[in-house]
């Protein structure tokens, strides 16, 4: 039996600068608190609010960048069973398609900070990221993929569910489970 959890829906902004570093979070606020992740947020579900539209919102509020949907391609979509025990997520991962200068450094999520990519590994990031999310956002970068993770109880077991290809059943598709 699945635990009945709340979905959230958000989305990740990966930007990167002329020297090719990538613009990270470093948290002050929950989820993921003390770590390092893209900015990004959840999406105003009330009011409607399309992932390109909260990818555009999330980057002008917390770079203070102000871009158009042509500025930006989704790169992935990850669907995240039980993070924390506690919920489930539906992100849409969007890269900016130029290089950008930001200007502001803090704001009430945190510090932003540039890294070498090369780098990433030695920064505290979540798990999920670290094993799943930027190893499939590197390999499929300005293209597209779908993956899902199901994190439940310790349980870190994800697959790719596009693109596949000769994908006619769900058995075909590869799950990799790890410990956390």
């Amino acid at each position: 039996m699945t635990d009945v959890l709340p979905y959230r829906i958000a989305v990740l902004c990966y930007l990167f600068d002329e020297a090719g570093r990538v613009l990270m979070l470093h948290r002050v606020k929950p989820p993921n608190r003390d770590l390092y992740s893209p900015i990004g947020g959840k999406l105003d579900q009330v009011s409607g609010e399309s992932p390109t539209a909260c990818a555009l919102r999330e980057i002008e509020e917390e770079a203070d960048l102000t871009l158009t949907p042509g500025d930006v391609h989704l790169t992935g979509i990850v669907s995240e069973a039980g993070f924390d025990d506690a919920m489930h997520w539906l992100m849409f991962l969007y890269e900016v398609n130029r290089p950008v200068q930001v200007r502001r450094q803090t704001f009430e999520e945190g510090r932003l900070e540039w890294h070498d990519p090369a780098k990433l590994a030695e920064l505290p990031i979540p798990q999920t990221d670290r094993r799943v999310i930027w190893p499939l956002f590197w390999r499929y970068r300005r293209r597209f993929f779908m993956a899902h993770i199901r994190c439940f109880h310790g349980e870190l077991a994800w697959r790719i569910e596009q693109p596949h290809p000769d994908a006619t059943d769900w058995s075909s598709f590869p799950v990799h489970t790890m410990q956390k």
